[in-house]
């Protein structure tokens, strides 16, 4: 898989609407957002975050205190791993897919895209380049890997190359889990100790907060404990919601297969904790932030 040098950047599909449309004020959003977070001491070197992807004013302070355990750490890479929310009109797709553009353009500056790693992922596993993309699961992510991660001491901006993919395959899907497996393998034996892999996701979505958040604490649990088998059977089985499961599952097994051996769930909230509408029937989603380290 390649793309040519003169391929375009991905613009921008959800500034302004997901989170702040100007530098200084994005910058500003997340500053104040990890400013209020207190890191956790992990007893292990960083391998993987669970980060929520809905606009900042809702999951912002929640992904926070994952984007709190990168800050000021220098990453060469960065695996960013969601689900395709919304259809790429015109484009093949397939169950694993790569924007076709070089880089993720924010208000904070352009984050390429590292095409070496992308082709050796792809000569483990098949990757689909899609053109034009809208997803935001994401996108959402980039602007708090470009203000938490450490810049180069040459001052390359923005320090750090994307390799993101999207996946187009649900977890409950037959075979979808030794396919997953064979992803995870693939990762691992592609990344290197400068890469963070980083699953996008939301949890439970339902018109009950009270069901949220008693269906979201044992997928919580099941992180917190590094149960990836346990966690994998419950998505596959619809027992817990993630919209990114398919994700959710790589990236802790991925982290596994490189030599973790614990998670730590740093936070989690629900859209009712933000809002303040608890009420039944109203919809609620959840949100958790997340640590894998060796």
């Amino acid at each position: 898989m390649s793309a040519a040098s003169s391929t375009p950047v991905r613009e921008s599909a959800i500034a302004g609407a997901w989170y702040p449309g100007s530098a200084a004020a994005l910058r500003r959003t997340i500053e104040e957002y990890l400013n209020r977070v207190t890191p956790v001491v992990l007893p292990g070197p960083l391998l993987a975050l669970v980060s929520p992807h809905a606009g900042y004013a809702y999951s912002g302070p929640t992904a926070a205190h994952a984007y709190a355990q990168a800050r000021g750490r220098a990453f060469d890479r960065v695996v960013l791993l969601g689900p395709l929310h919304r259809p790429i009109w015109g484009s093949r797709l397939g169950a694993l897919m790569v924007p076709a553009e070089n880089a993720y353009r924010t208000p904070l500056g352009d984050a390429p895209l590292d095409r070496a790693f992308l082709a050796a992922l792809g000569e483990r596993v098949a990757l689909t380049p899609v053109r034009g993309d809208q997803e935001h699961s994401l996108e959402i992510q980039v602007p708090f890997l470009q203000a938490a991660l450490a810049q180069p001491a040459t001052g390359r901006e923005p320090g750090f190359s994307l390799a993101p993919i999207m996946f187009g395959e649900q977890i409950s899907e037959p075979g979808a889990l030794a396919r997953l497996d064979r992803v995870a393998s693939a990762l691992a034996e592609t990344a290197d100790e400068k890469t963070l892999v980083v699953a996008s996701t939301d949890l439970s979505h339902m018109d009950d907060y009270a069901d949220v958040v008693r269906t979201d604490r044992r997928l919580v649990d099941l992180v917190a404990a590094f149960d990836v088998d346990g966690l994998a059977a419950a998505l596959a089985a619809e027992q817990v919601q993630a919209c990114g499961a398919a994700g959710l599952v790589v990236a802790l097994r991925t982290a596994q297969k490189r030599g973790a051996r614990a998670a730590r769930a740093l936070a989690y909230a629900a859209s009712g904790d933000v809002t303040g509408d608890k009420r039944p029937g109203t919809y609620c989603v959840g949100y958790l932030a997340a640590a894998v380290y060796g």
